[in-house]
């Protein structure tokens, strides 16, 4: 496949590779990652394995989220680092390839960017004891020993947008759309509904899923996205929220298409979506991968592995809302009330629907 061949060069020559920009860059292509040529830049020993889900860089979402906290980390630290992603329907064998071909070429620690990658980092774990790990969104590797997992409340986040549309929609009547039906996915939409109830239990809401696993293309494929938002738009949902990864764009050219408002995720799409659709993004549930991949880094960096499981929640702004766009100015007040709510516990959001 393309992507051994690429670490196969690796392995012969020495040479590090990495995709050009967090957005656009294909990840195959590469040049140095040190963070400068002056003589001051900062230098580290550290050698980084970043494998991304399906998408990779320039999803605009969840891996383009991972790659700002690698590329600020290169840039802080001057750390060196590969990468390599996942292609949509490709069998765990592979993910479990590039995970040994990051360990053979001695890249120390290795990040697994989703929990699609839970199986594989488990058995490469266990394989190569002297190498660490971390990996995104699972926990269910706690107890191996050089393994880090980075989880997120995404529930908590997702309770915000869902109050910010129930606030901001005029037919009472909005939608949620994932990517693919997992216990994952599942917490955003949780979240979102629990939202919207809070402030007015009477608001519909629309729940779709693009796919069903084994099947994750539904987090890589605008082309559905855009037939599951149509269907809702015409529906009569006006606020539609996609937890649906590369999909979302597609959701965001329907609620174009139809004069509606979408609700972005992941990271602040408002800033990365086409020009032609950001305006019709009202808010995107921020889930801040960048800031557990730098704080990682910045732990290894010191000397320090982390292992065993850390939670990024509103507590500690591991999620939130964004506010460009100046969308949702008139509610940030009510938002950030129940932001402080959930904080002290006074409420306390769901993880299951």
């Amino acid at each position: 496949m393309r992507r051994s061949r690429k670490f196969a060069s690796i392995l012969t020559i020495g040479v590090l590779a990495l995709g050009a920009t967090a957005c656009g860059g294909d990840s195959d292509s590469g040049s140095d990652n040190s963070s400068g040529g002056g003589s001051d830049a900062p230098k580290s020993d550290v050698k980084v394995g970043m494998a991304y889900d399906v998408g990779g860089r320039g999803d605009q979402s969840f891996n383009d989220s991972a790659a700002a906290g690698l590329d600020k980390a290169k840039t802080d630290f001057g750390i060196t680092a590969d990468e390599s992603e996942a292609t949509d329907g490709e069998a765990e064998s592979a993910r479990e390839e590039r995970l040994v071909t990051f360990a053979e070429a001695g890249y120390d620690p290795i990040i697994a960017v989703g929990f699609a990658y839970a199986e594989s980092v488990g058995k490469v774990a266990e394989q190569y004891p002297d190498t660490h790990f971390a990996i995104i969104d699972d926990s269910t590797l706690a107890d191996v020993p050089n393994v880090a997992s980075l989880v997120f409340a995404e529930e908590q986040g997702s309770f915000l947008v869902g109050a910010a549309a129930a606030l901001k929609t005029q037919a009472d009547h909005v939608g949620f759309i994932g990517g693919v039906q997992v216990p994952l996915i599942e917490k955003f939409q949780a979240g979102y509904e629990a939202g919207v109830k809070a402030v007015n239990p009477d608001i519909k809401v629309d729940v779709t899923y693009l796919t069903q696993p084994p099947d994750f293309s539904g987090f890589g494929d605008p082309a559905k996205g855009k037939t599951a938002a149509q269907g809702m738009y015409d529906n009569g949902a006006d606020i539609v929220y996609a937890a649906a990864g590369g999909s979302g764009g597609g959701v965001f050219e329907a609620a174009s298409d139809a004069g509606k408002l979408a609700i972005g995720v992941d990271s602040d799409q408002y800033n990365t979506a086409d020009p032609s659709v950001k305006d019709v993004i009202m808010t995107s549930m921020l889930k801040n991968v960048n800031v557990a991949v730098y704080n990682y880094l910045k732990e290894v960096v010191g000397g320090t592995f982390p292992t065993g499981v850390t939670t990024y929640d509103l507590k500690v702004d591991g999620v939130g809302y964004a506010t460009s766009g100046g969308k949702i100015d008139d509610i940030t007040d009510q938002l950030d009330a129940f932001k402080e709510k959930i904080i002290s516990g006074e409420i306390t959001v769901p993880t299951t629907p």
